[in-house]
């Protein structure tokens, strides 16, 4: 708990710094330092961590007694300067209108977009690489799931087994995040509050072929439960495959 209220999932810790740390990070093993974070249901928690990185993550000394304090940090962030803006897009708002209420944030021709509890090794290089070579409005990392995550069992009309089957492989793919779209796509997001990503905007896509699948076979997983924090937790102090940087 934190003044009475959960901890966001994007600043749950992994290996002492929040998921959204993480996923930051690896854009920004790439060159990529320039984040924009659409914020809603309690905003005020993403918020306070930013106000307070430096404080909370630096050595510093503290000037205090004066009309103004002042404070001086210690040795070098263990990352390249990065430019972060926090833009409150409201409480309800629908995932792609959160994204065209901040069009004035995104400068550039492209941009990339993710959700803030998924971690993979994806190279994002090879990404936009992809992206650039197909010439459409819009890639989504695809990821593959290794295996459902119950036992799926056959059985004729009277309830008599035929096949079980434990963790079963799956054929299908997943939107494991890590999107990248072009400036032009901003006008399938501006038709109000109300615009959602994957069943509205992707959908709309799709019929306009301009959406195309970027296949991932290395490491990827996201954070929902418990479960996962803790394995993830495990995987870090084993090793992290999605430590790029």
């Amino acid at each position: 708990m934190k003044g009475g209220t959960l901890t966001k999932k994007e600043l749950v810790e992994i290996g002492g710094r929040p998921i959204i740390w993480h996923v930051m990070r690896i854009f920004s093993s790439y060159g990529f330092n320039h984040f924009v974070l659409p914020l809603g249901y309690e905003a005020q928690q993403i918020k306070r961590y930013f106000l307070n990185y430096e404080a909370m993550t630096r050595d510093f000394t503290v000037r205090v007694g004066r009309r103004e304090n002042e404070i001086s940090y210690r040795g070098e962030e263990s990352h390249p300067e990065w430019e972060v803006s926090l833009v409150d897009t409201g409480r309800r708002t629908d995932k792609a209108s959160r994204v065209a209420r901040v069009a004035d944030y995104l400068t550039a021709d492209r941009f990339f977009l993710t959700y803030g509890d998924g971690l993979s090794d994806i190279d994002i290089n090879q990404l936009l690489a992809f992206h650039h070579a197909h010439g459409r409005l819009a890639t989504i990392t695809a990821i593959r799931p290794a295996h459902y995550q119950y036992g799926i069992m056959e059985a004729d009309d009277d309830g008599l087994i035929s096949r079980y089957e434990q963790y079963p492989s799956l054929p299908y793919w997943i939107n494991g995040g890590f999107m990248i779209f072009e400036r032009e796509a901003l006008s399938y997001m501006q038709n109000g509050a109300d615009v959602p990503l994957e069943t509205g905007v992707l959908q709309e896509m799709i019929a306009n072929k301009q959406l195309m699948m970027y296949r991932h076979e290395g490491f990827w997983r996201s954070m929902d439960t418990l479960k996962d924090t803790i394995d993830l937790q495990n995987i870090w102090t084993a090793g992290a495959p999605w430590k790029v940087w």
